[in-house]
C-alpha cells in the first residue's frame, strides 16, 4: 500500500481551520477536553482490531505485542488524564512576598495553541497518539503526521481519527517528507517530534524560523551495564526481552552491552537460553518476532553483523527482512556498529574489568536516551549519579517507559522536553503568571520620587 502525500493546499486549509476553531475558544473548558479524551479512548476500543491488523501486516507485530506496547500505554494515559485534569487545571496560588502585599499570585495554565506531531514508525500508534492525549487534555487543536513506512497503520488512524473528531480539530495528514517539508514551513504554537537526532535538528532548524517551541523525543545508544554482581539469569532474560521487542526497533531498547569480563561465558549461555524461551527453538516461526520495517533497514542492521564475533545467532532471510537475535563479541568502539543507533534485534558487548571504565565509557559519548544496569542496586544509584541519560532502570530494562506518572524524554543528544502524565498536559501549555492588586489602597512607596526609601529597602 502506498501512502498518498497530503498537497500542501490542503495542510495549510487544515491549519487555517484549526487555528480559527482554536481562536473560539471551543477547545478551552474542562467539560470539552474531557469529553473528547472519552471520544479518543471509545475509539481505541471500536478500532482495537483493525488497528492490530494493521501492526501485523506492517511490522509482523502481534495483536498479544500490539495490546502490550501500544494500546494500553495509550489507555492508561486516557485513564491518567481523565483523572487528574481538573487537578491540572486549576489556577494555582503562591505565596507574595511582603514588599508586593496587598497583591496575590496565582499561576494559570493555557493552551499553547494549534499543535503539530510526528511520528515515527516502529511504535506508529503510541508515539502519535499518546502525545495527542497531552494536546486534547491541554485544550490544543492538533494536526498528526503518521509514519510513510507503516502506510497500513497510517491508513488506519487517519480513518479512526476522521470519524471521531472534525478536522478543524484533530486532523491526520499523510506523506514522505516532501510533506514533513510542507508542514514545518507553516506556522505552530508547538511541534511534538518523535524520531532520529539528525531530523530533529531539521525540525529545531524549522522551529526556529518562527521561534516555535519544540518537544524532541529522539533516541542513540542506550548502555546496558552487567556487572559482576548481577544475577545472569534474571540480566539475560530482562535483556533479551528488552532487545528482541519489536525486533530491538526500540528508541529504549539497550543498544549495547557493557559487560563484566569475569561474566562475559555466563551471559551469553543465559542469553541463548532465555531467547530460545521468549521465541522457541525456531525463532522465526515465532509469531511474537517483529520483522525489520523495509529493505533498507535490514541492510543496514544485517551488515553490522561483519562487526564483530556472532557468538550467537546471525540468521538472515532477507525476503522476510528477518534478523535473528544476535550477540556480538570482539566489537571495536570504533566499529560501525558502535557509531549508530542499531534499531535492530543486534547486540555487541565490551567488555569491562573496573567500573570506573564503563562509567567512562559512557560519559565519553552522546546523552542517551536510556541507562540500564544489572547488579546491586546501590552500585547502580552512583552509576546513575556519575552518568546522564533521559530514563534509567536499574536491574530491568524499557520498563520505565511504561509508567504514565513518570515523566519520559530525552536529555542532550537524546531530546529535550518530557511527556506522559502530567508532564503531557504541562508540554502543551503555558504556565501564565498573574499578579492581581487591589484598588482599594495604594501604597506610595514604590513610586518615583521614593519617600521613605530605608524602610523600603528593608522589605526588598
Amino acid at each position: 500500500m502506498d501512502t498518498q502525500n497530503t498537497s500542501a493546499e490542503r495542510i495549510g486549509e487544515i491549519r487555517n481551520d484549526q487555528q480559527r476553531y482554536f481562536e473560539s475558544g471551543y477547545t478551552l473548558s474542562y467539560k470539552f477536553r474531557i469529553k473528547q479524551l472519552k471520544l479518543l479512548r471509545a475509539a481505541l476500543k471500536e478500532w482495537e482490531a483493525k488497528i492490530c491488523d494493521a501492526l501485523w501486516s506492517d511490522l509482523h507485530k502481534s495483536s498479544e505485542e500490539a495490546i502490550l506496547t501500544e494500546l494500553s500505554i495509550v489507555e492508561g494515559e486516557i485513564k491518567n488524564h481523565i483523572a487528574h485534569l481538573k487537578e491540572w487545571m486549576r489556577p494555582k496560588r503562591v505565596c507574595t512576598p511582603l514588599k508586593m502585599m496587598p497583591s496575590q499570585s496565582r499561576i494559570i495554565s493555557e493552551p499553547l495553541g494549534c499543535a503539530l506531531i510526528v511520528s515515527p514508525w516502529n511504535y506508529p500508534v503510541q508515539l502519535l497518539l499518546n502525545p495527542l492525549v497531552g494536546a486534547i487534555s491541554a485544550g490544543c487543536t492538533a494536526i498528526l503526521k503518521p509514519s510513510p513506512y507503516v502506510p497500513n497503520v497510517s491508513k488506519v488512524l487517519e480513518q479512526m481519527i476522521g470519524s471521531t473528531f472534525e478536522s478543524k480539530y484533530i486532523a491526520v495528514v499523510q506523506g514522505n517528507r516532501d510533506t514533513n517539508k510542507a508542514l514545518l514551513a507553516l506556522r505552530h504554537d508547538i511541534i511534538f517530534f518523535t524520531g532520529s537526532p539528525a531530523l530533529g535538528k531539521s525540525v529545531m532548524r524549522a522551529a526556529a524560523d518562527h521561534l516555535t517551541p519544540v518537544v524532541l523525543e529522539l533516541g542513540g545508544k542506550s548502555p546496558c551495564i552487567v556487572d559482576a554482581d548481577a544475577n545472569i539469569e534474571i540480566a539475560a532474560r530482562r535483556i533479551a526481552w528488552g532487545k528482541t521487542l519489536n525486533a530491538g526497533q526500540t528508541c529504549i531498547a539497550p543498544d549495547y552491552l557493557l559487560i563484566h569480563s569475569s561474566r562475559k561465558s555466563q551471559f551469553i549461555a543465559a542469553f541463548a537460553k532465555e531467547i530460545k524461551r521468549l521465541h522457541g527453538e525456531k525463532i522465526k516461526d515465532s509469531k511474537h518476532f517483529v520483522r525489520l520495517v523495509n529493505d533498507k533497514a535490514f541492510e543496514r542492521v544485517s551488515s553490522y553483523l561483519k562487526d564483530g564475533d556472532i557468538v550467537f545467532g546471525g540468521a538472515t532471510d532477507a525476503k522476510e527482512r528477518y534478523i535473528e537475535p544476535t550477540l556480538l563479541d570482539n566489537v571495536s568502539p570504533d566499529a560501525a556498529v558502535m557509531q549508530e543507533e542499531i534499531f535492530g534485534p543486534v547486540l555487541p558487548m565490551i567488555t569491562f574489568d573496573e567500573r570506573n571504565e564503563a562509567i567512562s565509557f559512557i560519559r565519553q559519548r552522546e546523552k542517551p536516551l536510556a541507562l540500564y544496569y544489572f547488579g546491586k542496586s546501590s552500585i547502580g544509584k552512583e552509576i546513575l549519579r556519575s552518568t546522564s541519560s533521559g530514563g534509567a532502570c536499574i536491574n530491568d530494562t524499557i520498563m520505565h517507559i511504561a509508567n504514565e506518572n513518570i515523566p519520559f524524554g530525552g536529555v542532550g543528544n537524546s531530546g529535550m522536553g518530557q511527556y506522559h502524565g502530567e508532564e503531557s498536559y504541562k508540554a502543551f501549555s503555558h504556565s501564565r503568571s498573574v499578579v492581581e492588586t487591589p484598588t482599594w489602597i495604594d501604597l506610595p512607596f514604590r513610586y518615583m520620587p521614593y519617600k521613605m526609601f530605608g524602610l523600603v529597602k528593608k522589605l526588598l
